[in-house]
């Protein structure tokens, strides 16, 4: 990360001392890795140090198993017929958001992204890289808003061999592509999250390291962001 987090956050709360600002929101969703993720040990509590609890929204929607035709309206493969369906979990999601957001001042989204394994295993890695792309204009396009902050969790290290998943490194890489492409975007590594057998889950003491990562994550992109405002660099 580009400047260490106990400076982001001096220096943002400096920066917006007097100026009255709106919630915080973090949206969370993916497949079994993020459903299996207890948010509210780790990560809330980070969240809520960063921004006082107040001024935190957090809307959590999850289904093991999923590729990310399931969140990607009209998903398209390379080759062959698409999917009956697509884009259904992106609606049972922004609908779970715009409820929970309805009525408040919103400063931030960040976007927590735990998924892949569906589509690495599926062979549809050479589609990912768009798809992820069409989720994120998804989510700007129904808030109304173009700074939405996005934090990938690059799937772990299970399959280097694509022996199981035909795509597995493909879409490893893509992640961390796509996450250094833009400056409102991160990505955590979980490759030492799953433990000695290298399970495609991961250990409790994963789970409560991916929280602790996604909140350092999104925290000092905000606080970057911020203090690039109030250095006049935006």
């Amino acid at each position: 990360m580009r400047l260490c987090l106990c400076l982001l956050v001096s220096l943002g709360v400096a920066s917006l001392q007097g100026k009255e600002m709106g919630k915080h929101l973090f949206v969370l969703s993916g497949q079994s890795n993020m459903k299996l993720f207890n948010h509210t040990h780790i990560f809330l509590p980070e969240i809520n140090r960063a921004f006082g609890k107040d001024n935190v929204i957090i809307v959590k929607d999850s289904e093991g198993g999923q590729p990310i035709w399931r969140w990607v309206e009209g998903w398209q493969p390379s080759s062959g017929q698409p999917p009956k369906v697509t884009g259904d979990l992106y609606q049972r999601l922004i609908a779970k958001v715009k409820a929970a957001i309805e009525g408040e001042d919103i400063e931030t989204v960040t976007l927590i992204w735990m998924q892949g394994e569906g589509d690495a295993k599926r062979g549809h890695g050479d589609v990912y890289a768009a798809s992820l792309e069409r989720l994120f204009d998804q989510l700007r396009r129904d808030l109304g808003r173009d700074d939405i902050y996005v934090v990938i969790g690059r799937i772990s290290d299970t399959d280097m061999q694509n022996v199981i998943r035909p795509d597995w490194t493909m879409v490893r890489d893509i992640q961390v592509q796509v996450a250094e492409s833009n400056p409102h975007y991160a990505w955590v590594d979980t490759d030492d999250l799953n433990g000695s057998k290298n399970d495609i889950h991961y250990t409790r003491e994963g789970y409560r390291l991916l929280g602790e990562r996604f909140a350092v994550a999104s925290i000092e992109l905000i606080h970057q962001a911020q203090f690039d405002a109030a250095m006049g660099r935006e």
